[in-house]
């Protein structure tokens, strides 16, 4: 039996958001790096709340990542 989250993100969608992200990119490393800062952050940041445990922090930078790439609206103006 598989274990569904509440997340409907299949892999290949990752897989997708991840090409995405590294086409955009002007380097490969950089870009890799930036992710997995990112989820290092969130990772620290939200350890109390259980629900985003239900996704690893990789996953959940790489769709922020992705969407902040393809939805520059949602980054708000500072």
């Amino acid at each position: 039996m598989l274990k569904r989250s509440k997340f409907e993100t299949t892999q290949s969608q990752i897989m997708h958001r991840a090409e995405d992200l590294i086409s955009a990119a002007s380097n490969r490393y950089r870009i890799t790096v930036q992710v997995a800062n990112r989820a290092k952050r969130r990772r620290y940041e939200d350890f109390d709340n259980a629900d985003d445990m239900m996704m690893k922090p990789v996953l959940r930078a790489i769709i922020e990542m992705s969407d902040e790439l393809t939805q520059p609206e949602i980054i708000g103006e500072v």
